[in-house]
């Protein structure tokens, strides 16, 4: 049932739809006039509805940031490119698959780089319009695409990256493609623009040839996003995403079925009191029949009573939000022609990845290396590019890209694994002197190339680091960790409000200073300073580490520690809640 079909109508409805929803309905299923773009060789970059329909196949339109300013007074444009995202569902790809990612990387990207994102699959950065096509096919030829990986659809499903329990993983793995596939538009605009290039011009033929039955002719009202975990490890951040899979096994420790969650999400806009960040909320269970029937119901749920006029609450848990988990509940079990059964029982424990060799059942051996921000370059001292490609060719398994922007050299044989740990040794993706602070740290891209970035993230975040790292050995605290998180603007993309310490881009130079997230990754931190320098955000976490240092109760982690204290109080979902100061006993007046 759509939401026009209600007798009493939703409040969003009595308002003007916001302009992606005629952007979507005038796009004959996505195409637009991308093709007439791509041959017009006077900008290097997209027009018109074409910015924003090219995100719908995996792709942002950018330009270098740090030379802006020079090219305007030469009066040339920006320097434009293009980000594309794969689809990887859980992260999995092939070696012979990277040798061609780093081929095309090397020799037609501005920033010759492979970047791992916290959504378990790789970034390209600084495409230029005129490769647009041709690293499509070369994707394509590969078995891999974009399309889906941002805008209002079902993005990137993540699974967690279990290299130990192998079986399980793998059943999960295998649900997680299942989601992906399909959740995916059935439009061929994709194929037809990037594959073919194929020109169809009348949206009344399309309409007979083409049905979007999950995600409509307009699609969502908002980006999606999907994970599936298997506990105790919380890798992929469950709570944070729109619709969450939880794994339960039977007593012969086989996948039974899922535990539902929904309506996480962690992006607000600064002063805007109608945002906020919030955990995933439960549904139940399902068993493994009914999976994707939840998951359609799920989906199809958020489509039709999702804020199509305002963006800025749009997302599922605003949706939640207006019609009550109950009330969300009852049509997603209408929807699927099953009620939910109650929540299994699961714990999670820990976040962050095993780096190091870790070993699995058929006496498989699975090497975690820390990437940095999940940049992948050739850096003097660090040729980590290189060294992945130089393992790609003798590497006999897979890899797995993780939900924290690492990577897992995976299904190493015995006979192996002192060939791979040489190459991974001397190539620098195995340093003894990463610290456990600098692997349970995170950032999102930022500058030069976001455009929405305020702030640095990604280039600041190692100094930052190894500042945190000289006060956590003052405070002889350097066995310990801070799950530590930046990112460059409140969207979210860094994760850093399900952090201990998250900071969010403010202006250049300057963050919101958030602590009190949780190790398991269940809590949302509190605003505690607003807009100040990493000067000031040093000295303050001098402070706090010095007292965590002295005053914690035995294991007690940072997070729990500032709740317990009394230095602020744990953020409930509401947004009355996470914009109230009042409840921030030591913030300065």
């Amino acid at each position: 049932m759509a939401a026009e079909d209600k007798k009493t109508k939703l409040d969003w409805q009595d308002k003007p739809l916001a302009d992606n929803e005629r952007l979507k309905s005038q796009s004959n299923f996505l195409r637009g006039t991308i093709l007439d773009d791509l041959a017009d060789p006077l900008t290097g970059g997209f027009k018109g509805d074409n910015f924003q329909l090219i995100r719908f196949h995996g792709m942002y339109e950018q330009d270098d940031r740090d030379i802006r300013a020079e090219r305007l007074e030469e009066k040339l444009e920006p320097l434009k490119f293009m980000l594309l995202r794969c689809r990887l569902p859980g992260g999995i790809i092939q070696p012979y698959q990277w040798i061609e990612i780093d081929k095309f990387a090397r020799e037609h990207t501005y920033y010759q780089s492979i970047r791992l994102t916290n959504r378990q699959t790789f970034q390209y950065h600084g495409v230029p319009k005129g490769k647009l096509q041709p690293m499509h096919r070369l994707l394509h030829s590969i078995g891999l695409d974009s399309i889906a990986t941002a805008a209002d659809m079902n993005r990137n499903v993540l699974c967690t990256s279990n290299p130990i329990e192998s079986e399980l993983h793998q059943q999960a793995y295998e649900f997680a493609k299942k989601i992906s596939e399909h959740l995916l538009p059935r439009s061929r605009g994709y194929l037809d623009v990037w594959i073919d290039g194929k020109k169809i011009e009348s949206s009344e033929d399309l309409l007979k040839q083409e049905d979007e039955p999950i995600l409509g002719k307009t699609f969502l009202p908002r980006k999606f996003k999907t994970a599936v975990a298997i506990p105790p490890l919380n890798d992929v951040d469950v709570y944070g995403n729109d619709m969450n899979f939880i794994a339960i096994q039977d007593e012969n420790g086989q996948l039974c079925g899922f535990n539902v969650l929904v309506g996480g999400g962690l992006s607000f806009e600064h002063g805007n009191h109608k945002t906020y960040p919030n955990i995933s909320l439960e549904l139940g269970y399902v068993p493994l029949d009914k999976t994707l029937a939840a998951a359609e119901a799920v989906v199809t749920t958020q489509r039709d009573f999702g804020n199509r006029s305002d963006r800025k609450n749009a997302r599922t848990r605003y949706t939640i939000q207006n019609m009550t988990l109950d009330g969300f509940r009852a049509e997603v079990e209408k929807r699927m022609g099953v009620k939910f059964e109650p929540i299994r029982p699961f714990k999670f424990t820990e976040r962050g990845d095993r780096i190091g060799w870790v070993h699995g059942i058929d006496n498989r051996w699975h090497l975690t290396c820390f990437i940095e921000s999940g940049r992948i370059t050739d850096q003097p001292e660090k040729p980590l590019m290189t060294g992945m490609l130089e393992i790609a060719k003798v590497h006999k398994g897979d890899f797995r890209i993780t939900a924290n922007q690492n990577i897992i050299i995976a299904n190493v044989a015995e006979e192996d694994k002192a060939q791979i740990e040489s190459l991974a040794k001397q190539y620098g993706l195995i340093r003894p002197e990463v610290t456990k602070q600098r692997e349970y740290s995170m950032s999102c891209v930022s500058f030069p190339t976001c455009p929405l970035a305020m702030a640095e993230a990604e280039r600041v975040l190692p100094d930052f680091i190894t500042e945190l790292d000289k006060l956590m050995a003052k405070h002889h605290l350097s066995d310990d960790y801070i799950i530590t998180r930046i990112t460059g603007c409140p969207n979210g993309c860094g994760r850093a409000m399900l952090s201990e310490i998250g900071l969010v881009g403010k202006a250049i130079g300057r963050y919101n200073l958030h602590i009190g997230g949780d190790r398991e990754g269940v809590r949302i931190p509190r605003l505690y300073r607003e807009n100040i320098t990493f000067e000031q955000i040093l000295a303050e976490l001098d402070e706090l580490i010095g007292r965590w240092a002295k005053e914690r109760s035995e294991n007690e982690a940072f997070g729990d520690f500032v709740i317990r204290a009394g230095i602020i109080k744990p953020v409930v979902n509401s947004p009355v809640d996470f914009w109230n100061a009042d409840l921030i006993p030591t913030v300065a007046a």
